[in-house]
């Protein structure tokens, strides 16, 4: 029993790793409007959304970390070693897209790597097709949801300001951002720390120290104080990308983007559907420079993006199998 805590203690680490190198990142999810638009230095940004990561510990439910924890593998397939492996996979991929500055999505490679360790040892058989096809939908409507809420707050702000100077709608909505940016986050917290929670609660059963699903309280505050810290670090490369290369934003634009991204992440969140916090800001900022005019949006840049979603699932199922086999080897 000594050896078997001390194992998962190893992979709780590895976990909240994960998490934090997810808030790493993922942070410009969070940042990267607020950046752009000059609202917020990078140190102002990222430590006002570690600390709305944080707070979402204290507001929402578990139902994603449930989705995750139970509606990906069948809980009798589920081992300590396929869970390091998933979580390598995961952890791989992110690193990868983060140094070719592509903003992926860490709960897709997490996904992905459940699904590529459990079929390597388990086969096809392990997987909750259920589950699966709810993220796969999801891949396709949350980044939609985000572009179309974007859409409609940018003309509604539009023809609500049409008459203001420019100058003076840029200085109201530089203080909403800041309201804004703080809502993203929340929702940017509570969607992504739970699949690290999921993860977590899905070893502590697998590994009998507990005796039916559920997220413990100290999983839920060290997951989230794992993406807060990663946060805090902040993805600058992926900032870059997400901020200044698919639109040019304006405070009034990242203010827009940011309320239409945070709704569906809250609305996803208390559904229990785990999407991508990724896929729908970038919907939502390609949503901001379509509604200004189609060709505000740098579509070239849109379209790598889209490719590097694409393959996020399959990436990093193969690197998770391939990890899964050498634990088997050297183990």
């Amino acid at each position: 029993m000594p050896e078997m805590l001390f194992v998962v203690v190893i992979v709780i680490a590895i976990a909240l790793l994960f998490d934090f190198i997810n808030g790493f990142h993922d942070s410009a999810n969070a940042i990267s409007t607020v950046i752009a638009t000059n609202v917020l230095t990078p140190i102002q940004a990222v430590i006002l959304a570690a600390f709305w990561n944080f707070i979402g510990a204290f507001v929402f439910t578990v139902a994603v970390a449930t989705a995750i924890g139970k509606g990906i593998v069948v809980q009798d397939a589920i081992t300590i070693q396929l869970i390091v492996a998933a979580l390598l996979g995961a952890i791989a991929w992110d690193l990868i897209t983060w140094w070719l500055g592509l903003p992926t999505s860490s709960s897709h490679a997490l996904i992905g790597g459940l699904i590529g360790a459990a079929i390597v040892s388990s086969g096809i058989k392990s997987l909750i097709f259920s589950g699966i096809n709810k993220v796969l939908v999801f891949i396709i409507i949350a980044p939609l949801l985000g572009f179309i809420g974007a859409v409609i707050f940018t003309i509604m702000v539009m023809w609500i300001f049409r008459k203001s100077m420019p100058t003076k709608v840029n200085g109201y909505f530089r203080k909403l951002q800041l309201i804004s940016a703080s809502f993203y986050s929340l929702g940017h917290g509570t969607n992504d720390a739970q699949k690290t929670m999921g993860i977590i609660a899905a070893l502590l059963l697998s590994a009998g120290l507990i005796d039916h699903f559920f997220v413990p309280r100290w999983v839920i505050l060290s997951a989230h104080g794992a993406i807060a810290l990663g946060t805090l670090f902040g993805g600058w490369r992926i900032v870059k990308t997400m901020g200044t290369r698919i639109t040019k934003l304006k405070p009034v634009d990242g203010f827009c983007a940011e309320t239409g991204g945070s709704i569906v992440l809250i609305g996803t969140a208390a559904a229990g559907v785990p999407v991508s916090t990724t896929h729908v800001i970038s919907g939502s900022i390609m949503g901001v420079g379509t509604a200004k005019r189609a060709s505000g949006v740098r579509w070239g840049i849109a379209r790598r993006i889209m490719f590097a979603w694409i393959f996020t699932i399959p990436a990093s199922a193969i690197i998770a199998g391939a990890s899964y086999l050498l634990i088997g080897a050297v183990l």
